[in-house]
Formats: structure tokens, sequence, C-alpha cells
């Protein structure tokens, strides 16, 4: 009984970290490029009181011994990068990468978040910076006499300045690639650092290697699905509930064995 009830209490765990994974993404069901979370769970150890396999005492062979098993365990909380839906704004600093990529920002310790929301803005001086004020890596300013700013699908930035009939190439957009995505490290704010396991980035221009094209006047939002994530707050919450009931029956049967009196 002892082993049953430490078992379903692992389970009870799991549930809540997997309601705290689903809380997560149903907050962030409408933040720019936010990619939801999924929460991966494994089985623990198996108590082995019979042997598969093994000879009887009759010479034949056992075909099926005495497992155990001892709970389960998280083992990942998985960011899932699908493509998110977009949203036209029109405005002209607002771009979506269609296809595989990240955007590039320079923090202030000097180290390069990558990041998928494309909502940039234009700080004092011009530049094109995140909603933080971090400046787009490779720096790009748009002149004050700016009456127009057009980014190219191939991430080339053009200006048409007042008095002027003919644009001006002013910058060139570059995004970042992973070998494995799901290895980035979520800093928050829409930022990723990467890792051992994402890989290094691999930079270029964009809809070159692989690596997706760029539209202007939209936003990428959330790939959150609410009905998904609704559905499996509902599992999760009937998952945790036939846990605690795997407890009080345990407790039931503990208090039965405390009751025996010998007759």
């Amino acid at each position: 009984m002892i082993r049953s009830l430490f078992t379903a209490a692992t389970g009870m765990e799991a549930q809540k970290l997997n309601i705290d994974v689903i809380s997560n993404n149903l907050s962030n069901v409408n933040t720019v490029g936010y990619k939801r979370s999924r929460a991966d769970f494994q089985e623990l150890l198996y108590q082995t009181l019979r042997t598969p396999g093994a000879t009887s005492a009759e010479g034949s062979e056992i075909p099926s011994g005495i497992q155990v098993g001892l709970g389960v365990r998280p083992v990942a909380v998985q960011k899932m990068f699908q493509q998110g839906d977009f949203v036209h704004t029109g405005n002209s600093l607002d771009l979506v990468i269609e296809g595989d990529g990240f955007f590039q920002v320079l923090m202030p310790d000097g180290t390069i978040g990558y990041s998928r929301s494309g909502a940039f803005k234009m700080d004092s001086e011009g530049r094109i910076v995140n909603s933080d004020g971090y400046p787009m890596e490779p720096a790009i300013t748009i002149p004050s006499n700016t009456v127009t700013t057009t980014v190219g699908s191939d991430g080339k930035v053009t200006v048409l300045q007042a008095g002027s009939n003919t644009p001006t190439e002013i910058g060139q957009i570059e995004i970042a690639r992973f070998i494995n995505p799901g290895g980035l490290n979520a800093m928050g704010r829409n930022l990723y650092l990467p890792t051992a396991s994402s890989g290094e980035a691999t930079t270029g221009n964009p809809g070159a290697e692989g690596r997706g094209t760029i539209n202007q006047g939209f936003v990428e939002m959330s790939n959150v699905n609410i009905v998904e994530e609704m559905v499996n707050m509902i599992i999760s919450q009937r998952a945790y509930e036939i846990a605690s009931k795997a407890v009080s029956a345990s407790d039931e049967m503990l208090q039965t064995a405390n009751n025996m009196k010998r007759s």
C-alpha cells in the first residue's frame, strides 16, 4: 500500500506540471511570436518481483514476469515551432518570417537574442528595435527624412526620402536558423538563446539556404490552439483526479488493515 501512495503521488506531481505548461500556453494566446510548449513524461523504474523468461522449478520457462511500475516523471518541456497565423497590421515595421528562421537582436550584455516576434519599432536615433529597445542585428537606421520604408522578401530595406524619387537601400535584414530549434533556451520577452542542444546559429539572407522569407506589414500570432489546450487541460485535470483517488483508495486499504483485530 505504501508503494501505491508514492506511485500515485508522482502522477499528481506530473499533472500539476502539465497544468502549469498549459496555463502558460493559454496566457500567451495573444502574444506575438509565442510558440506553445508541450510537457513530455516517462515512466519511472520498475520493481521486478518475478523475472520474465526465468526457468521455473519444473524446468519450463516463465512467459511473463511480475514488474511493478513506480510512477511517472517529467523529462522535457518542449517548444513547438509550428508557424502561427499572420495578422495584417499595415505597419511598415511589423515583419513576419514565412518559413524557418529567427530575427536577431542585440541584447544589453552584447549577446545576440533570437526571436520570432517581428513587432519592431523605431527609437529616437532611428534604429529598428524590438519592444524592449534592443536593436536589430545587423543594425539598421532609418533616416529622419524618410517618407516610406520598404522591406523586401529577401530582407533588403529601402527608403524613399523627402525630395527624392529614387529609393535608397539602407540595410539588409539577416535571419538565423538552428538545426534543433527545440533545444533553444527560452529567456522570456519572446527571446531565445542558443545551447549545445540547439547548435550554433547559421545566419544569412531570407529566402536563401532554407531560410524563410520576410513579409512586411504583418505579425505572426501565437501558435496556441485554444480548443486543443482546453481539451488537454480537461484530460490533465481528470488524470490528477484519478491519481488522487488512487491515493484515497490506498489510504482506505491501509486503514482497513490497521483496524483488523484478532478474533
